[in-house]
């Protein structure tokens, strides 16, 4: 198998995985949002750690937590993708996965904002029409909600300043995430210590099944981010960008479909302006990657001859 194929079919997995997710944090219950996290947090600290001793990595562990700078960034990492993760299952456990869906749908609008912001980036003006449009979108999902969707912008803010850290800190998947989970890992055990003194921890009260399916959150949580970073490492951005949309595509569809929320006709206007900027982000996105693709053909030709 060729390393780009390879690297489409390891990102649909990632995806897939992902878009899964609201079928699979309900079967934590009765677990509650922040028990559901902390059991994540520390059992994918043991799954990545046994990981990077099969692979042979904890040299580049050790590379981390010895550069004070890359550290705290790494800190920030991870109070953000824990704050992430405890919106997600508040609103897939709460009856919101459509507005979970909405999320990572503006997602890459944000993050573009973000670059512009923290880098002085310049938009193009794709770019800018395509964040003008989704403006418009969380305007008219706010009349339709009767209140801002803060679920969705929670998610797609927390995630876009993780993705904005982990940018500022370049290192593998594994080595990286066992350090952010590392520097939230007390914090984790103190949560889950009071809430078993206090008798509202789950993990040894509601049978095997469901302490197992809490210890499987370390996997879940490791597995599809290893597999988007053997994509990222094998295929162009602008495919990487194309297949993010399968997550909240699929998460779309097990909010309406699954669980029977509801899609009333503003609602479904207002995902539809969101399409509509998606589509004109991606298209920005396909043009300029072909341009800078012609650019370098252009500029390795010369050096052949």
């Amino acid at each position: 198998m060729d390393e780009r194929r390879l690297g489409v079919l390891s990102g649909l997995a990632a995806y897939s995985l992902w878009g899964l997710f609201p079928l699979y944090f309900p079967l934590l219950e009765p677990a509650g949002g922040l028990e559901i996290v902390a059991h994540r947090v520390l059992w994918s600290l043991l799954f990545v750690g046994l990981l990077l001793t099969v692979l042979r990595r904890w040299a580049q562990v050790r590379a981390l937590v010895t550069d004070r700078r890359r550290l705290l960034v790494l800190l920030a990492a991870a109070v953000l993708i824990a704050g992430n993760w405890l919106v997600f299952v508040y609103g897939v456990n709460s009856g919101h996965v459509v507005e979970t869906s909405l999320g990572y749908f503006i997602n890459p609008l944000v993050s573009v904002l973000l670059g512009v912001v923290v880098f002085s980036e310049r938009l193009r003006p794709l770019q800018w029409t395509a964040v003008a449009i989704a403006a418009v979108a969380v305007a008219v999902l706010t009349v339709d909600y009767g209140r801002p969707p803060w679920i969705a912008l929670a998610l797609a803010c927390t995630f876009g300043l993780y993705g904005l850290m982990k940018k500022l800190v370049r290192t593998e998947a594994a080595p990286g995430l066992f350090v952010e989970t590392a520097l939230v890992a007390l914090p984790a055990a103190a949560v889950l210590a009071v809430a078993h003194t206090s008798g509202e921890g789950s993990f040894a009260n509601a049978g095997t099944g469901h302490a197992l399916l809490l210890m499987s959150s370390g996997v879940a949580t490791a597995i599809p981010l290893l597999l988007f970073a053997a994509a990222a490492r094998r295929i162009p951005l602008s495919t990487v960008g194309l297949l993010q949309y399968l997550t909240p595509s699929m998460q779309l569809a097990i909010g309406v479909f699954v669980y029977g929320e509801p899609m009333p006709a503003a609602r479904l206007v207002g995902f539809g302006i969101v399409w509509v900027a998606l589509a004109v982000f991606t298209v920005d996105l396909l043009r300029h990657a072909r341009a800078g693709g012609r650019r370098a053909a252009a500029e390795v030709v010369p050096a052949r001859l």
